[in-house]
């Protein structure tokens, strides 16, 4: 059962766990300018917190998060809503779907979503999911037994990408599972869309952390595109060789090297040189 109504926006809590965490500024502030003119063209998606009372009690968005944020910012006091009937699964799945299938989704939040929706499917935690879908892989290469992973968790995780249309299986886990290990500010500058994620993986390649989030931030105030950052890791990389202190040890050994394929050997001049040095060195191998 749904209905639609104007709902007082007072009385409409944000679920505990949102699936999205960034809003681009600008387009907020365009949808803001668009509901000033325009209204709110599309009602937002909400459940009663109390099926039973919808009059009385408050409820929980499910689907609208930047039309209510926007409404609320304009100071209206109330927004066009659908209110359904839903459990909580339900409710999550259309929030995870609905935020997937946004036109600028970026791919940590594609990936955090589709996995979430993985999880609600197989009825498992987000780990456990990541799990399965390794067994899968392992079991494909031949790595593994066959029947590691049950034919049901197979079919739910096959029907569910292909109900994506979005990225297969086996891409997932190569190429967007790897972003949530991503060093926090790299991660975080993709999530936000401030970098594409072919430039965030190139960053996340240097280890040192601070020459990381220099290029980082130069990367984003500049522009700088994949093959200028490939430029600046050779030079961070060779910058770093040169840097590492050389030892006395290493100092001695590489000069010992040159030496002896030297000619100094044959100057009469400098032999009186190398005698002393070794003299020298000599006498401080003796031990009292």
């Amino acid at each position: 059962m749904a209905s639609n109504r104007e709902i007082e926006i007072v009385k409409i809590d944000l679920p505990l766990q949102q699936p999205r965490r960034y809003f681009d500024p600008n387009k907020m502030q365009e949808l803001i300018s668009s509901i000033k003119q325009h209204g709110v063209l599309e009602p937002i998606l909400l459940r009663s917190q109390n099926p039973n009372k919808y009059e009385s009690s408050n409820y929980e968005l499910v689907a609208g998060e930047r039309r209510f944020r926007a409404c609320k910012e304009i100071g209206l006091s109330t927004i066009p809503a659908i209110v359904k009937e839903l459990s909580d699964e339900e409710a999550s799945l259309i929030r995870l779907v609905e935020n997937l299938h946004r036109e600028n989704l970026n791919p940590v939040e594609e990936t955090e979503a589709i996995l979430q929706i993985l999880s609600l499917k197989l009825k498992i935690p987000q780990e456990q999911a990541i799990a399965v879908l390794y067994r899968m892989r392992h079991e494909v290469r031949g790595e593994v037994e066959k029947n590691t992973v049950s034919n049901s968790d197979v079919e739910a995780i096959k029907s569910t990408f292909e109900g994506f249309g979005l990225i297969k299986w086996e891409t997932f886990l190569a190429h967007r599972l790897p972003l949530l290990n991503l060093p926090t500010e790299v991660l975080e500058a993709l999530r936000q869309g401030k970098i594409e994620y072919t430039k965030a993986t190139a960053i996340a390649k240097v280890k040192d952390a601070e020459a990381r989030e220099d290029l980082l931030n130069e990367t984003i105030n500049q522009g700088l595109s994949l093959v200028q950052i490939k430029e600046k890791i050779r030079d961070i990389k060779t910058g770093q060789v040169i840097e590492k202190p050389v030892t006395l040890k290493t100092r001695f050994a590489t000069s010992m090297q040159q030496l002896k394929k030297s000619p100094v050997w044959e100057d009469q001049k400098k032999q009186k040189t190398l005698e002393k040095l070794i003299t020298q060195i000599e006498s401080l191998l003796v031990t009292e």
